[in-house]
Order: structure tokens, then C-alpha cells, then sequence
């Protein structure tokens, strides 16, 4: 519908919009005034001010003429002084909505989504990321619509979408406690995952923020892919926190969860270095950190008090994931799954550091480790079986918490 024919638009404001083109100067729009299109320098015609290119150029306005003195009575013009007050107190009734209305507008907070072009905004690349606008996801996710929702985790919900090139992605949406500073942090940290690099690594392909959404932009893959399993261990650090890295909710996948976060909040590099050991005994095993079908086995709910379980009883035909077909190694697994005991002890402490991890994968110190682990791990087990009075006995697994040294924003 064209707007020259709607009669009864009375107010028109679409001053500093960037618009371009002709404005028409007949139907409601001879009403308006150059202010209705102020700051639009590529719009034109008689309405605007401004000549459109090839128009010949505007008549001035005729000359003012002031109208006759009249000649009556005095009584004639306090007539006239009368009528004339009515008339513009009238005027004034009918013109005082509309001003509102119009100053109204313009006090008002609009929302606008719009897509800034790369070359005209230093950050909308950060590193090698690219930084979405909210609309574009939207856009691509249907408003964020459940029917395209790839899955849940502690941290959020996983939705595919389609982007405008064509392209399909896994948009991670996070949940999260805001703090003063925390678009900072949530720069940092996802440039610092912008740098993981590997073939065997879904890489992040951008992010968007706004002052309430903070979203991860994935690759999609069509054919699935581990992602659904390993859950959100990692992410904890991409929350907003204070310094004393205390969250006012703890966030994560049930089984992913180290044990000192759960009790006290802090995060730390030993708690991701628990969740990676959990991320491989998924791998091995090809089951959840946590799943209560192993109930109806009478297996532990836990997959780390399952691995324990069957290694204990020397099971590890038990231990592989089906799905191999024992195309692995029998002492490759052997290694993995001391690996991975070994980053998910209880004490934080006595977990190795990721750049150890990555020796012992190449089978540098791990038979040593793996020996001191199980001394500790018999004492530990004759400990719980040893009968106790109270709790005289018991072992506080965030004893040394304070010797960690907790990781500071990056």
C-alpha cells in the first residue's frame, strides 16, 4: 500500500534512516516538510528541499501579500481578535497529539537489527572470527525456533541454522550470569578458542554478543559428530565471573563436572583437565559420562565409577566400544584409559597439566605416573571399605584447593 494514499497520516518521521530516492509531493505526503526527511542526503524532491538530478530546479514561493486593513468598527475587530483565539486555540487542541506523539518517538528506545559491513566496522572480525550480527542468527535459526534445536547441555541450547550464503551452522546460544566487564572476557576467551586449531577439531567459525546474548557460531556437520556426547566441559571459563573465578550457578553436564566446581564454584585448569579425561573415556567406551539405563544392569550411573569397576575386574574387552570391532590396540586403549584415570582424580592437585597429558599420549612418563596412581588409588579403596566411626575417616577431595593456582581472565 502506497503511503500517498493513506488520508489520514498525519505524522510522518523518517529523518536520519540513510534512505534514498524521490519523495513524492502529492497525496498526504504535500502535508509533511523537509524536517519529516532531515538527514537523508540521498533522498529528493520538493518535499525534502533538495532538487532530484535532471528536475528542473524549484519555483521560489510567491511573494507575501498582506491582506487589506479593514475599514469596520471597532466591534468588527473584536469579533475578528475573538474568532482568531478560537481558531488557534482550536488548532493547538488538534496539533498537541500529534506533537507528542512525535516527541514521544523520538525519546523512545528503538531496537534496530542491522548488518554492519565488514570494511565499515573494525570489530566485526575478531582474530580469524567472524562476529554476527543477532539478527543474522535469528534469521538463520528461525527466531531460535525448537524445531531446529540439535541438543542441550549445561550451558545452553545447540540450534542449526542456515546463514544468508547458503551455508548450514550449529549456533550454540549461552545461558549466563552477566557481570560489569564480561563482553571483555567474552572477547578473550573466545579468541583463545579461536586458536585451537586441529584436524580433529571442530573449529569455531564466529560469535556474536550484545549486551543480553552471547552466542558460538560451529560448523554444521551433516552427518553428526562427537559433539553431542562430549557435552560442554571447557566452557566454563566463557561465563562472566569476578576474580575470585566464584559463579553464582555452577554450569555443566552431569558426569563432565569436576568435583571441587561442583562444591565450590571455582573454576580452574585442573577442572578442564578432568573434563578431558572424561571426553576420552566417552571415546574408548562409547558411552555417557551419565546415564541411568546402566541401572538396569546394576552398573554405576557414572561412567568414571564404571571404567573403575570393570578395570578392576580386569574386563576391558568390557570397557571398548562395540562399534570398534576390535580394529584397536589392546595396549593403545590400555594407555588411553590410564590417561584419562589420571586426569580425573578427585584432588585437583594430583591431576597432571594438559602439556603433561600430551607427553604421556606420546608415551613420555606415563608408565611412572600410572604406577604412583595405583598406590594411591589402593589405599584410597582400603579407606572406603575400612570400617569408621563418624567421620573420622573421611576425605575431603577440595582439601589442597588452596594450592591450586586458580587460572586468571586471558
Amino acid at each position: 500500500m502506497a503511503l500517498t494514499t493513506v488520508s489520514a497520516l498525519q505524522v510522518l518521521d523518517l529523518s536520519n534512516n540513510r534512505l534514498s530516492g524521490a519523495v513524492p509531493d502529492n497525496g498526504s505526503f504535500s502535508l509533511f516538510t523537509p524536517i519529516s526527511f532531515a538527514n537523508n542526503k540521498e533522498l529528493c524532491g520538493p518535499v525534502t528541499g533538495h532538487p532530484c538530478p535532471g528536475s528542473p530546479p524549484f519555483s521560489p514561493p510567491p511573494p507575501f501579500v498582506p491582506p487589506p486593513q479593514a475599514s469596520s468598527s471597532g466591534g468588527n475587530s473584536a469579533t475578528g481578535a475573538i474568532a482568531g483565539g478560537v481558531a488557534a486555540g482550536a488548532a493547538l487542541l488538534f496539533a498537541a497529539p500529534a506533537i507528542g506523539f512525535a516527541w514521544w518517538r523520538r525519546r523512545k528506545p528503538q531496537e534496530h537489527f542491522f548488518d554492519v559491513p565488514a570494511e565499515e566496522d573494525p570489530e566485526v572480525h575478531l582474530g580469524q572470527l567472524k562476529r554476527f550480527s543477532l539478527r543474522e542468527l535469528q534469521v538463520a535459526t528461525d527466531s531460535f525456533s525448537n524445531k531446529n534445536i540439535l541438543g542441550r547441555g549445561g550451558f545452553g541450547k545447540v540450534y542449526k541454522g542456515r546463514l544468508a550464503d547458503g551455508s548450514l551452522v550449529a549456533v550454540k546460544r549461552l545461558k549466563e550470569e552477566r557481570t560489569p566487564g564480561g563482553e571483555l572476557q567474552f572477547q578473550t576467551e573466545v579468541e583463545m578458542i579461536s586458536m585451537a586449531v586441529h584436524r580433529n577439531l571442530l573449529r569455531l567459525r564466529g560469535f556474536c554478543m550484545t549486551p543480553t546474548e552471547r552466542l558460538l557460531v560451529y560448523p554444521y556437520m551433516a552427518n553428526g559428530s562427537v559433539a553431542s556426547c562430549l557435552r560442554d566441559f571447557g566452557l566454563a571459563k566463557l561465563m562472566d565471573y569476578k576474580d575470585t573465578h566464584v559463579t553464582t550457578a555452577v554450569r555443566g553436564t552431569i558426569g563432565h563436572i569436576a568435583p571441587e566446581y561442583l562444591s565450590t564454584g571455582k573454576s580452574s585448569e585442573k577442572t578442564d583437565v578432568f573434563g578431558y579425561g572424561i571426553m576420552l573415556l566417552e571415546l574408548i567406551t562409547g558411552q555417557r559420562a551419565f546415564d541411568l539405563a546402566r541401572l538396569a544392569n546394576d552398573d554405576d550411573v557414572m561412567l568414571l565409577d564404571w571404567v573403575k569397576g570393570l578395570l578392576k575386574e580386569k574386563k576391558l574387552d568390557m570397557l571398548v566400544d562395540p562399534d570398534l570391532l576390535s580394529n584397536y590396540i589392546d595396549s593403545e586403549v590400555e594407555q588411553l584409559i590410564q590417561v584419562a584415570l589420571l586426569c580425573t582424580q578427585g584432588s585437583p592437585v594430583e591431576r597432571p597439566k594438559m602439556s603433561d597429558v600430551v607427553r604421556m599420549l606420546e608415551g613420555d612418563g606415563l608408565a611412572e605416573r600410572w604406577d604412583e596412581w595405583q598406590k594411591v588409588e589402593v589405599v584410597r579403596q582400603e579407606v572406603e571399605l575400612a570400617p569408621h566411626r563418624n567421620s573420622e575417616w573421611i576425605i575431603d577431595s577440595t582439601a589442597h584447593l588452596d594450592a591450586v593456582e586458580l587460572s586468571g581472565p586471558r
